[in-house]
């Protein structure tokens, strides 16, 4: 059978990073180990039911089995800007500051594409989130590495970009609670991030897909609550983390009404927007009672506070997250993360993520994800003991 070849911009897409990191695992069970698969981010806990029989009842709707408007239907814009003044104390409207997504990987990868022309330059952090690289790529653009590093919280230093970076650059990812690392950020680093964007015309994009995720007692702040925020940026939500929405595909963007239009211009041309059961499901999760969130806030908080206690019982010398469900691990000397990571797996049959899959700011860790029920976590703990490298 003829085989056709991939067009040059197939080809220029990074490696999908996780995509790789399931074929290993799966090649791992095929060959009958018990794997505890830490390795990926995909929420373990059903979505609630109140939310899920929104859905039901919606799906039973003939006006949702045409199609939606292009843009989605005016109520979930609404409930947007209702949940953002609830919850952050920030004032949306609905009409100008709101592009709904296909879940929030989605609205991360478009924004390149909206923004930017080949040869372009991007602010992206390292370690980082890999599906910013593939959006950046489509779009042509190039990448200018924003270290992350454990002595300053996990957090870019700004003075270490170069003049010249910061002429050139127009976009800026950032993402806190941060992905792998588990930071969070602070008012002042956001304020400083607005000022440094107003002073070199540099677009913000803030990825707040685990903005309701935060431990001991501390509320992760949205960047759109830092003043003037909304002048140069965006801020990108999904309901997959926080309401174990995962599988449903739907979120938001809100903020600067530019790159809003910018968002819809472009789905306007790729899709005809979401399911409408989908978006009132989705209208249910962020109006009613959020003691779903908290319940779930906490089993991860609990979750990290069992594994975290576990690994330095074993001797290994570990960081607590402050937020999002990941743990981020130093990984002892004399292995690349890839390595380590390889010998968990092969070893203990405990699968995590290595470090430089994130970027090379990542070597020296890997990263777990707290999505398994505790006692699997405190086996996998139990499991690496046994490898008597601590």
């Amino acid at each position: 059978m003829k085989q056709f070849e991939q067009s040059e911009l197939l080809k220029r897409l990074p490696k999908q990073f996780f995509a790789s990191l399931v074929a290993k695992v799966q090649e791992v069970i095929a060959s009958g180990t018990d794997v505890i698969n830490l390795g990926q981010g995909n929420p373990d806990q059903p979505t609630p039911p109140h939310i899920v029989e929104s859905l039901q009842q919606a799906a039973l709707n003939p006006v949702n089995h045409r199609y939606s408007p292009f843009q989605g239907f005016a109520y979930f814009k609404q409930a947007t800007a209702e949940f953002y003044n609830r919850e952050y104390g920030v004032t949306i409207n609905p009409e100008t500051e709101v592009a709904i997504l296909f879940g929030g990987k989605a609205g991360l990868v478009e924004i390149p594409q909206c923004l930017l022309n080949p040869g372009d330059l991007v602010l992206v952090p390292d370690p980082g989130y890999p599906d910013y690289w593939s959006g950046i790529e489509l779009a042509g653009a190039k990448m200018e590495w924003m270290a992350l590093k454990e002595e300053n919280g996990f957090l870019p230093d700004y003075r270490e970009l170069s003049d010249l970076a910061l002429e050139k650059a127009k976009l800026m990812f950032l993402n806190y609670p941060n992905n792998p690392t588990g930071a969070i950020a602070t008012e002042e680093f956001f304020a400083e991030t607005v000022a440094l964007a107003k002073r070199h015309d540099l677009c913000v994009v803030h990825d707040f897909a685990y903005g309701a995720i935060g431990f001991d007692g501390k509320k992760p702040i949205s960047f759109l609550q830092a003043d003037g925020a909304k002048d140069i940026g965006i801020e990108i939500y999904t309901l997959s983390k926080t309401y174990n929405m995962a599988g449903w595909r739907v979120g938001f963007a809100v903020g600067n009404p530019s790159v809003i239009a910018a968002i819809n211009l472009l789905q306007d041309h790729l899709y005809v927007s979401l399911f409408g059961a989908v978006q009132e499901a989705a209208v249910t999760a962020l109006l009613s009672s959020q003691e779903c969130v908290h319940e779930v806030t906490a089993l991860y908080e609990s979750r990290r506070n069992a594994f975290i206690h576990a690994l330095r019982e074993i001797g290994w010398k570990v960081n607590a997250p402050a937020g999002s469900f990941f743990a981020w691990l130093k990984i002892p000397d004399g292995y690349t993360s890839e390595q380590f990571a390889d010998l968990l797996l092969e070893k203990s049959g405990v699968a995590v993520a290595p470090g430089i899959g994130f970027g090379s700011y990542g070597e020296g860790y890997v990263r777990v994800g707290l999505l398994t029920d505790e006692c699997r976590l405190l086996e996998a703990a139990e499991r690496i003991k046994g490898l008597n490298i601590f």
